[in-house]
């Protein structure tokens, strides 16, 4: 074996080492939550769906939410605590096939750095109860630039 395919295979191995030691782990927004609940609370209120997106950062597939191209007035609002995050009024349809927002409501969210999956990512989750809604990117529309490109499982919406 060369020296090449030595270092090749070694750092495949690293990774998937760290995706594997990372699966089935909750993950954990940094910070004190309003709303706290035990991992067997969380496991008994939500569905598997919701568990692996809002609790250990996964992503629902694609065009899998109704919510997605619901353009009705209203507010989401998060499932794990009914915190108001998102108004309809900063909706839009970003064509990722996820909830998209260009705004979240003032205090409704906290951020982290997200370095899964050999990228750099902001991380957005609900600031009363920490649960993971999505990511935030910079190829949103005006005002603000921003993409808060969500999960529909982490969200209820609440019709005006």
């Amino acid at each position: 074996m060369d020296r090449r395919h030595f270092i090749s295979g070694a750092a495949l191995a690293a990774g998937s080492a760290a995706l594997v030691a990372r699966m089935g782990k909750p993950a954990r927004a940094e910070g004190d939550f309003a709303v706290t609940r035990t991992e067997d609370e969380w496991r008994e209120m939500l569905t598997d769906a919701e568990y692996s997106v809002m609790r250990q950062e996964g992503t629902e597939r694609a065009r899998s939410s109704p919510l997605d191209k619901n353009y009705a007035d209203g507010t989401y609002l998060c499932r794990g605590c009914d915190q108001p995050l998102y108004s309809s009024d900063t909706k839009f349809d970003s064509g990722t096939g996820w909830p998209s927002f260009w705004q979240a409501k003032d205090g409704a969210i906290g951020t982290k750095e997200d370095r899964s999956f050999f990228s750099l990512r902001t991380e957005c989750h609900c600031s009363r109860c920490g649960s993971h809604l999505g990511h935030i990117f910079d190829d949103g529309p005006a005002p603000t630039g921003k993409r808060h490109c969500l999960n529909g499982v982490s969200l209820k919406f609440d019709a005006a």
